[in-house]
């Protein structure tokens, strides 16, 4: 029996399926934002030194562990950061032991702490073979990171120069195209077969590339990839809100505190943790499609893992949050997404 009503709505407990903890002090303070709302989250890798083999995703995993609220269910989902040297032997492993979930292909320098990454994606092949053959996730951070290249236009050429042939060369390899920004991610997902799929973020559905750069710099606005033309915003709003399985929650929440955001130079990250359901459900009110919202938060995510749903529920209710300018994180500030605004929901206690 369907017991929401136009002021509550109650779904499966949803997962994020891409963010950052970090580690140290900062993770231990931003890991149960997260564990409050989500059953389970897909963990980056990008540490210094970055999560390669899974001896130290296990370790990262427990660090995590203790950082969770006591009586708190919540489960990470580890991942092994691809290098040019990856053992295909110790990532099969991993996975075999339940230590890796899925698998990160970052291009070399293409965000923060990814000067380990692939260097050349052809290098990859024996890794990708093997994935493939043991059914495990490649999660993409799909943009190019030639200087010549565009910054605006570092996901549709990275889409035209590796992905379309990592796909083709890898058919039955599961894929998921991380934070994807553009109309041309879109368009390449909609039209793959069932074994790609893509995450999306709450920032990139409510900002355009206008949200950086019009009225000042706008550092807690930057983020990478970074937001796109109005006309990529609709259409990935589009995708998110249509109901079509190929699309799933994941936040990309990426914790930087305010000092090191508000500099000469700037990290790239949006700290969208605290406030990430309410931020989502949001654009799906407005869409018109908040019938949608439990698929692409709780249910499209599990079934492209091909793992089970949460069997807890969470209720959402129409409520007036105001979000803080800055929330305090290891004795410091940290700017959340929507600092200032006020939402129009809130998770029910």
């Amino acid at each position: 029996m369907n017991t929401n009503t136009p002021n509550r709505l109650t779904i499966r407990r949803p997962d994020d399926w891409h963010l950052h903890f970090r580690d140290g002090d900062i993770m231990r303070g931003v890991v149960p934002y997260t564990a409050r709302q989500f059953g389970r989250a897909i963990v980056m890798p990008n540490l210094s030194p970055p999560v390669t083999i899974a001896a130290m995703a296990a370790e990262y995993r427990d660090r995590i562990l203790a950082a969770v609220p006591a009586g708190v269910d919540f489960t990470p989902l580890m991942t092994c950061y691809l290098t040019d040297a990856t053992d295909p032997d110790d990532l099969a492993r991993g996975a075999a032991q339940g230590i890796f979930t899925a698998a990160k292909l970052y291009p070399a320098n293409a965000t923060t702490n990814s000067a380990h990454g692939v260097s050349d994606v052809a290098k990859l092949a024996p890794v990708l073979a093997r994935m493939e053959a043991e059914g495990i996730v490649l999660c993409i951070h799909g943009e190019v990171t030639d200087n010549d290249i565009d910054v605006f236009d570092r996901e549709a050429e990275f889409i035209a120069r590796h992905l379309r042939g990592i796909i083709a060369d890898f058919p039955n390899l599961k894929v998921v195209f991380e934070h994807i920004t553009t109309a041309d991610a879109v368009e390449f997902v909609q039209n793959c077969g069932p074994n790609v799929a893509a995450t999306i973020t709450p920032q990139h559905l409510h900002i355009n590339r206008n949200a950086m750069l019009v009225g000042g710099i706008q550092p807690h606005n930057y983020c990478l990839p970074v937001a796109k033309r109005e006309t990529h915003r609709l259409a990935l709003r589009a995708a998110a809100t249509s109901g079509s399985p190929k699309f799933f929650l994941g936040t990309d929440s990426a914790p930087h505190l305010r000092k090191v955001k508000e500099t000469s130079c700037g990290c790239a990250g949006i700290f969208n943790a605290p406030f990430a359901l309410e931020s989502y459900l949001a654009v799906f009110e407005e869409e018109g499609a908040l019938e949608h919202f439990e698929g692409f938060a709780s249910l499209h995510g599990p079934a492209f893992y091909g793992l089970p749903v949460n069997a807890d529920s969470i209720t959402l209710e129409r409520a007036e949050v105001p979000v803080p300018d800055s929330l305090e994180l290891t004795g410091e500030d940290i700017v959340p997404w929507h600092a200032g605004q006020t939402l129009g929901w809130r998770i029910a206690d």
